[in-house]
């Protein structure tokens, strides 16, 4: 349990205590009128915001493992719980407000521990940015809806949308010119600040001038609102009262704010944490916000949350760790000591202004122009729940955004980035013809990348584009896979359809670049087959060496110093306008294609060797002449895989030497003869290799001894007549 405590103050530096200190009083004045206004959002008196600003901080910061954030009575909880009061038809500041909500943030409290013993953190990973966007700006515009009446003189306004236009209309006729002057002045002057001087804690000044203006001006002779007086002293243990509450609805709403706190706060902290280069403990933070909580419902406050505007003023301020959160907290509760005398000559429309500004900086306006630019269906759907949220209210509104959040995840899946791929002449690489110019389809090949998992709802698409894109002369069709990592039932016999449909056209077809998890898919799936007629290859090079596109042949006076190269070119479809001479240029075997039989047969690696190995001992003797086998190998004697990596013919090689008595009689005295070839063919791999991967070396020699090693247990007999003949030579 130690573990968990204070975890930011470990290792603590000296120099750090004058900017945690400075910025800790900062954050208590800062937050006293936030704070004050946003109980009164949330149907408290005021000072049930400076309440919850004093023990629900200290044990929030006894737990958190952000050095950064600040907690606090926050506008999200707020809202929703003043939403709730409006519904049920409790007063604000009425002793069934101040019994209520208390509740809600005890139970909010216990959905949160929940949420840790559950380890649901994972679960914020569900909510786009645009949904939670858009509900905190649909909240934040909901409040200020709220608060624009009691700047012009009257109360705050309740309900939705329809019912706070028709509050401000209807306020709007008996305006208190000198409550719009003080509160517009106020807020103009806090935003103007903002942009000038940010660092600057304007809103205490602000308040500190409004409380002048009564105390010299007597303000509220001129019919502007003042805030009620409190007494002095430390908040007192609040007495749970369950009579008369509606435990159901009350269990809905607390569930509710619970995961809007648990999404808000943790992803505002690993924002700061990615931003200032640190890690946080999600599931322990889920925990200091349950204790929050509890300790707001403790001291009769409302739900709390993480604030991002307190936090980002905190990292203007230069605060290194929680001990920011407990002097803050320690100011806080000398204010209610000894400096409460102030609330009560506070005018409303000053403080409703500093709240109101608040808010202004929590509408992620900067979210909406961004996802306008780049992603108008994620910018359609922050409008959504933020509309949703202004006029249905906070529940519909979240339910709608996480419908359209889910909608948003199908139409991405059904319709993902993907393209038709070529080459640059002179580059290794393949490239998107649309968005190189320069790039080329390469003669007689369709090359397609699809970037998402294949599934019954995209894998139409996938199919017209590819049969759109075939034309006369196409003989090979390849397709990228390297960003599909699943693929599904309905997806997988369509893959099998279309194989069969470009065989019967005479066009080779390829699935290349996908991880191994995808062959495993496929096995289980039913169409393993594809990987047994070599339909399956590790990358596209491979597929293009099996598939025999013809090549120009190699580029005369090649740069022999490079020889991690080997040039050679692809025929490309060049117009003849542009044509200078081009030639694209592809690597040598790469290193990930020299063992394709492992990564395409998994545990059946073994047996596939095994039946290649009699194939292609029972095709020998057709071989018109079998002086080609050093020279050529055996690719074009294999039925199915007429290219496949260095190491795996390595392999199949040496099984060969193992199983040489198998040969047809027409061959039985050619064994010798034979038994030479290959060891030529299995040098001039070595040379292979060597030249294009140097580094391999060992591999090579290593791969060798452990099938040697295999094959001696597997095949004892066989491997003694092996070693026989090896002698014999």
């Amino acid at each position: 349990m130690k573990d968990l405590l204070f975890s930011t103050l470990k290792g603590y530096k000296k120099e750090y205590l004058p900017k945690d200190i400075f910025s800790g009083i900062i954050m208590a004045a800062v937050s006293i009128p936030i704070s004050m206004g946003y109980a009164q959002i949330a149907g408290l008196p005021a000072v049930y915001g400076l309440y919850g600003s004093v023990f629900p901080i200290l044990f929030f910061a006894l737990f958190s493992t952000s050095r950064q954030f600040i907690f606090g009575v926050d506008a999200a909880p707020a809202a929703i719980v003043g939403a709730a009061l409006v519904s049920l038809g409790i007063e604000n500041g009425s002793k069934e407000a101040i019994q209520y909500v208390p509740v809600i943030a005890l139970l909010t409290g216990i959905w949160l521990l929940l949420f840790y013993f559950l380890k649901a953190g994972r679960i914020v990973d569900f909510i786009s940015t645009p949904v939670m966007g858009g509900f905190i700006s649909g909240i934040a515009l909901t409040i200020i809806l709220m608060q624009i009446p009691k700047i012009l003189g009257g109360k705050a306004g309740s309900g939705e949308l329809p019912e706070l236009i028709r509050h401000i209309a209807q306020t709007g006729k008996e305006i208190n010119w000198l409550s719009v002057i003080l509160g517009a002045g106020a807020l103009i002057l806090l935003r103007v600040a903002g942009k000038m001087i940010p660092k600057f804690p304007m809103a205490i000044v602000i308040m500190a001038a409004g409380v002048a203006a009564t105390r010299i001006f007597h303000v509220d002779e001129y019919g502007v609102v003042l805030l009620d007086a409190v007494g002095k002293g430390l908040p007192k243990l609040v007495h749970f009262r369950f009579v008369g509450i509606d435990l159901r609805q009350a269990l809905g709403r607390s569930l509710m704010i619970a995961a809007v706190v648990m999404a808000e706060t943790l992803l505002s902290e690993n924002n700061f944490a990615m931003k200032n280069g640190y890690k946080i403990d999600e599931n322990q933070e889920i925990l200091a916000c349950a204790m929050g909580n509890i300790a707001a419902a403790c001291v009769g406050c409302c739900p709390v949350n993480g604030s991002i505007s307190r936090t980002s003023m905190n990292e203007q301020y230069e605060g290194k760790t929680q001990a920011v959160s407990v002097v803050a907290a320690i100011t806080m509760a000398l204010v209610l000591l000894g400096a409460t005398g102030f609330i009560g000559y506070l005018p409303v429309p000053v403080l409703t202004a500093i709240v109101i500004s608040a808010l202004m900086n929590v509408v992620e306006l900067h979210l909406a122009v961004r996802l306008f630019r780049v992603s108008r269906n994620e910018f359609y759907i922050f409008v959504a729940a933020c509309v949703s949220v202004l006029v249905f209210g906070t529940i519909y509104g979240v339910v709608i955004g996480l419908l359209l959040s889910f909608v948003a995840v199908v139409l991405r899946a059904t319709n993902p980035p993907r393209s038709f791929r070529g080459m640059i002449p002179g580059k290794e690489a393949y490239y998107d013809l649309k968005r190189n110019r320069n790039a080329y389809p390469i003669r007689h090949t369709v090359i397609y990348r699809f970037s998402e998992n294949l599934f019954f709802a995209n894998i139409k698409v996938f199919q017209t584009d590819i049969e759109n894109s075939i034309k006369e002369d196409t003989k090979v069709v390849i397709v990228d896979a390297a960003a599909i990592n699943s693929i599904d039932i309905t997806a997988a016999d369509r893959l099998e359809m279309m194989a069969e449909n470009f065989e019967r056209k005479g066009i080779k077809f390829y699935i290349t670049e996908h991880s191994e998890n995808v062959n495993e898919q496929m096995r289980k799936l039913g169409i393993g087959h594809l990987i047994e007629e070599g339909k399956v290859r590790r990358t596209i090079l491979a597929a293009l060496q099996d598939a025999g596109i013809p090549s120009m042949g190699t580029t005369a006076g090649a740069d022999k110093a490079r020889n991690s190269l080997v040039w050679m070119p692809w025929q490309l479809e060049i117009p003849a306008a542009v044509h200078a001479g081009h030639e694209a240029m592809v690597p040598a075997e790469e290193e990930n294609t020299l063992e394709e039989f492992a990564w395409a047969f998994g545990s059946n690696t073994v047996r596939e060797l095994e039946e290649a190995t009699h194939q292609i001992i029972q095709h020998l003797h057709q071989m018109p002449d079998v002086e080609k086998l050093s020279d050529e190998g055996l690719r074009e004697h294999f039925e199915n895989w007429h290219a496949f990596g260095a190491l795996d013919e390595d392999e199949i090689l040496h099984r060969i030497e193992l199983h040489i008595e198998e040969l047809p009689e027409e061959l039985h005295k050619e064994h010798g003869h034979i038994l030479e070839l290959i060891e030529k063919r299995r040098s001039r791999i070595r040379e292979k290799i060597l030249e294009e991967h140097p580094e391999l070396a060992s591999k090579l020699e290593q791969n060798r001894k452990r099938l040697e090693e295999r094959l001696e247990q597997q095949n004892p007999e066989a491997m003694k007549k092996w070693r026989d003949w090896k002698k014999k030579d």
